[in-house]
């Protein structure tokens, strides 16, 4: 999967969510209004204090971590720590960020899992706060938290030890805040920096995205491991992972009970065949791991030049790569958290219900723990019935359907590390449609549909169904009776209706999701082509690129030239084989997307070339940093005599630039140069 690394490390400005349905207008917490207070304080001509989170020991929390802070913590304002204090620039690398005092790698491995999708971080980070413009030390971020999005106020004050450094999370650029205040903004949710000092990668991924999590248990992983990996890349999942439980810093590099987060991965051709590799990402910014595939590795020797170049990394800077197997030897969980509820399903067609209902385990009532063999009281717990329909658009869904059900629970308590988690988990019954509470007597009859009931003391539970169309009922239980709760139930799947049994039978909060970027619409004419062809030339991908239906071109029709694509191939084809898989074409083909969209938005007369100002506009749009000088030579290299770039161009155009940007990051020692052997420079400047 060629180039699959540096295209989730590129530079895109964020762009429209493409799953809508996760971000709706968001709660205040506290009723605190973040317009209403900046607009006070620039009125008032003050920078804004938040009683509500108060720049003191209470906000830290009251238990051990009070016990790590330097003597003398001071809080302080950006603007009292760096003369030029940046919130966020699309142009700083996206791994730029440190753990603090506060024991939450957990926490860290997500967020740097979330820079990769830089639409999903704006709505997490809204946009247009800055240090200069309307600024009054307010800041305001927003998490999905438990069903709903909230809107969390911050002031800008930090806790710094004496010589002014940031004693929680920090950046490598110095002056950059965006973490460390993201960070005071998830601490206020959940009670204080002390509550983030214990957690799960999956619960933080869930929190930022409002997706669901899936976490697989490596000792016990599917043969289509592999698979799973490529489909949740794909499909814009974003995934961590654990290290077995531990306090140490192994031989091997890894840290041992710590959470990493997943970068990357990539299919190489060695000498000896092909070898699958995951590349991760140690939150300490630092600590790599020291075995195969590592940046010291021999390994690096049996690639070619030009894949060596782009995907070796020689800098301690947390980040590094090593073999599948490796990874399910040295890993316990893998933690996916999915947008869109497809990665264990490959059902055509693009659309997705979801809703939910939000219940409460009640003692006395409701509280009836799972299903015993005596003085069985399950019966007594909340019941869903759910309806499935024939989804539109797949075949497959008319023998049956692909359901998923999540169950989060919430604790009573604000604070997240005071109330342990429940043991938790669901059952499922074939019935027929009715609003009556079901009595002991049917679940003494009928078996579940998933024998294998989990349950977890985890946050939330998700388990995946083929169910043929009819009438389901979905009971969620602790483990033991009589234990308080509340809890959120989810359901996805193609078409479906979710109400609760004897209680109102309106579903609640049932809506579509559309994933926007995949271009699943061709997914049946890639799959029937390179069927006949797992690996295609240029020729081939000419064909295919020029068979597809381009929707929304109106004004032009889109034609790609032979000399284009075979500029796409050598781009992408870091083997060199000469042809590019499936993998490797639906990266292009989503790349394609982007490029297009940006394109059609920066060619404002609608001609179908890009003159040197829309030029311009176009690449800021993708959030790459070029100076006027690079554009204008690009002009000249990819226009017409007329210095007009054409979507063909301006595709060649990005691809260079990405790919020699990831070039340089890969080689340079400190950000600022690389120094080149004659065959590297050779391979550098020759290969494309």
């Amino acid at each position: 999967m060629a180039w699959l690394s540096f295209l989730r490390r590129g530079k895109s400005k964020p762009r429209v969510p493409s799953c809508r349905v996760a971000f709706q207008k968001p709660n205040k917490l506290l009723h605190q209004n973040y317009e209403t207070l900046l607009e006070t304080c620039l009125k008032n001509k003050c920078l804004f204090k938040d009683e509500n989170f108060p720049a003191d020991v209470c906000s830290i929390g009251m238990g051990s971590l009070l016990q790590k802070l330097p003597p003398n913590l001071q809080w302080k304002r950006p603007h009292e720590l760096h003369k030029t204090p940046v919130f966020y620039t699309a142009n700083a690398r996206r791994l730029d960020l440190c753990q603090g005092l506060v024991e939450n790698c957990w926490f860290l491995a997500a967020l740097e899992a979330l820079t990769f999708h830089q639409d999903i971080l704006a709505m997490v980070m809204p946009q247009n706060q800055s240090f200069d413009r309307k600024y009054a030390g307010i800041f305001h971020f927003r998490f999905w938290h438990f069903g709903e999005w909230v809107d969390v106020v911050v002031d800008d004050r930090l806790p710094v030890n004496e010589a002014g450094q940031l004693v929680f999370l920090s950046s490598v650029c110095k002056n950059l805040f965006w973490g460390a205040l993201l960070e005071k903004a998830y601490a206020k949710l959940y009670g204080s920096y002390e509550d983030l000092q214990i957690g799960q990668v999956s619960e933080a991924l869930v929190d930022f995205t409002g997706g669901v999590n899936m976490t697989i248990k490596l000792a016990e992983a599917p043969p289509d491991l592999w698979d799973i990996l490529t489909r949740a890349t794909y499909s814009r999942s974003l995934m961590g992972c654990q290290t077995h439980l531990g306090v140490r810093v192994l031989e091997n590099g890894l840290v041992a009970g710590h959470a990493y987060t997943i970068t990357g991965i990539r299919k190489v051709t060695c000498k000896y065949g092909p070898e699958n590799l995951v590349r991760l990402r140690n939150p300490w910014g630092k600590t790599e791991w020291k075995g195969d595939w590592s940046d010291s590795s021999g390994n690096w020797e049996q690639l070619s030049p030009k894949e060596k170049i782009l995907l070796r990394r020689n800098q301690d800077d947390g980040e590094f790569w090593m073999s599948l197997q490796d990874f399910k030897t040295h890993f316990v969980d893998l933690m996916i958290c999915k947008l869109t509820p497809d990665l264990m399903s490959q059902e055509d067609g693009k659309k997705w219900m979801y809703s939910l209902q939000i219940g409460r385990w009640v003692k006395g009532s409701t509280a009836g723990g799972r299903m015993r063999p005596y003085k069985d009281t399950f019966w007594m717990n909340p019941q869903y019935w759910l309806e499935v329909l024939q989804g539109d658009g797949s075949k497959r869904s008319l023998r049956s359907c692909s359901v998923l059900v999540s169950l989060i629970q919430k604790p009573s308590s604000k604070h997240r590390n005071r109330a342990p988690h429940l043991s938790i988990g669901f059952s499922i019954f074939k019935y027929h449609k009715s609003n009556k509470k079901l009595a002991p007597a049917f679940f003494a009859r009928n078996p579940s549909l998933n024998q294998r009931r989990l349950f977890l003391n985890e946050r939330e539970v998700t388990q995946d169904f083929r169910l043929q169309p009819g009438v389901y009922v979905i009971v969620p239980s602790t483990a033991e009776p009589q234990q308080e709760s509340e809890f959120i139930l989810r359901v996805f799947s193609r078409k479906h209706v979710l109400g609760e049994m004897g209680g109102n039978s309106s579903f609640i909060l049932s809506k579509e999701i559309i994933d926007k970027h995949e271009g699943k619409i061709c997914e049946d004419f890639f799959n029937k082509h390179f069927e006949q062809h797992p690996e295609i030339n240029a020729v081939q991908l000419q064909r295919i690129l020029n068979n597809v239906v381009w929707t929304h071109l109106q004004s032009f029709r889109l034609r790609f030239s032979l000399d284009a694509c075979q500029g796409f191939l050598a781009l992408l084809d870091l083997n060199a084989t000469g042809t590019l898989s499936i993998q490797e074409f639906r990266i292009l083909w989503k790349r394609l997307l982007f490029y297009l969209e940006v394109f059609k938005k920066k060619d404002v007369d609608r001609s179908g070339n890009l003159d040197l100002v829309e030029l311009h506009a176009a690449v800021q749009e993708t959030g790459i940093s070029l100076s006027n000088e690079v554009c204008n030579l690009m002009a000249i290299r990819y226009g017409n005599p007329d210095l007009k770039i054409s979507f063909e161009s301006f595709v060649s155009f990005m691809l260079r630039v990405e790919i020699m940007g990831e070039a340089f990051r890969n080689l340079t020692k400190d950000g600022k140069g690389i120094y080149l052997r004659e065959s590297e420079w050779m391979m550098m400047t020759l290969y494309s």
